[in-house]
């Protein structure tokens, strides 16, 4: 694995901060690991759906929470004190904790959540604030620019 060292870059920028946070929360998740597997799906010109693998969890072990644009997924798994030992020959199944985070565009909420059969569904959408959203605006004539010629009509 190869690391890069930002370092010179930080330097010679001013008010990119955010984009050297990315840079780093990029570097450090080539590094992490890769439990869940999960899809990103676009389902939509603006909605996208994000599938996580979470066999063996309930919904009371998943937690989701959004905050300043970072979706975070988390998975604690509660112990199996069900009163018998179990032996196993072989434990091949994931049962461990997890965090996996997600970085949102800017306006994008997420709608719901569900777990079935093993894969927890996240519905994404992106929504405009009204104010965000294009408009047209209406060009008056040049005959509706009467305000003008009164200015001119005072100063002669």
């Amino acid at each position: 694995m190869r690391t890069v060292d930002f370092a010179p870059l930080y330097r010679s920028v001013v008010g990119f901060d955010r984009l050297a946070q990315l840079l780093d929360q990029a570097a450090k998740t080539e590094s992490a690991t890769n439990y869940p597997p999960y899809n990103i799906e676009s389902i939509g010109e603006d909605a996208w759906r994000i599938e996580l693998a979470v066999a063996g969890f309930k919904t009371d072990e998943l937690t989701l929470e959004v905050k300043e644009n970072l979706l975070t997924v988390t998975g604690r798994k509660t112990a199996n004190d069900d009163g018998s030992e179990r032996r196993y020959l072989h434990r091949g199944l994931a049962e461990r904790d997890f965090e996996r985070r997600f970085q949102l565009a800017d306006y994008v909420i997420v709608t719901d959540a569900s777990l079935e059969n093993g894969l927890l569904s996240i519905s994404l959408k992106r929504e405009l604030p009204e104010a965000m959203k294009p408009r047209r605006i209406d060009i008056a004539n040049g005959q509706a620019s009467g305000l003008i010629e009164g200015k001119k009509g005072k100063a002669a």
